[in-house]
């Protein structure tokens, strides 16, 4: 799977597309806003190119760069035009009002619920890496894991191949039910950044299985 379509251009989108271009695939960048899109890309540079969320996605890998009640309405929107691909849930669902809980209700999982939503192959996969570790490829000295989580085995071997050939570790830790524990362990995680007792810790950080 050679080209990667992400919907989204914010920090974590940029990020991701480092690591897909750093893995020498081709990045398609998808925007309500072209403009916006357009001039991500040029940023990047390499083999990234731009267009407009509706559009056909180009890659066989689409990854949902936006936070999760978006993400619900792009594959709701986009249909019968995801069927067969790969679809990556990266978000995160916590309730940023008062960032101490998730929005979804226990016993699921945001990659869950927005499987339900498309004929696509959703993986849960990049939800516990941060965007500026992204973009540098390493946390703390360390290359990053990438903890995957999906029920369709080509799909995650296809997300698998992506981040190894990034310079990423994944790890695929069973079915997309394991997102549940992934969501909560970032979260936990998130809240540490937020907290000014961990002075050392601005988003800067990265989950590591080591031994």
């Amino acid at each position: 799977m050679s080209t990667i379509t992400i919907i989204g251009t914010g920090n974590m989108a940029r990020g991701i597309a480092a690591r897909a271009l750093a893995a020498g695939r081709t990045v398609e960048l998808l925007n309500r806003d072209a403009g916006k899109a357009a001039a991500v890309a040029a940023e990047l540079g390499g083999n990234a190119t731009s267009g407009t969320v509706g559009q056909a996605p180009a890659g066989d890998i689409v990854v949902l760069a936006v936070p999760f009640g978006a993400a619900k309405e792009i594959v709701t929107a986009y249909g019968e035009a995801l069927a067969g691909k790969t679809v990556v849930d990266i978000t995160n669902p916590v309730n940023f009002e008062t960032f101490d809980s998730l929005v979804v209700a226990p016993g699921t999982s945001a990659a869950e619920e927005i499987a339900a939503l498309t004929p696509g192959n959703v993986v849960k996969a990049f939800n516990t890496t941060f965007a500026g570790t992204l973009v540098a490829g390493e946390a703390g000295g360390a290359p990053l894991d990438g903890f995957i989580a999906g029920d369709n085995a080509e799909a995650t071997a296809a997300v698998a191949s992506l981040q190894a050939d990034s310079g990423m570790r994944p790890l695929v830790v069973g079915p997309l039910k394991r997102s549940r524990e992934l969501e909560g362990f970032q979260f936990l995680l998130m809240t540490l950044q937020a907290n000014p007792a961990f002075e050392t810790f601005n988003w800067n950080t990265g989950l590591k299985i080591v031994g």
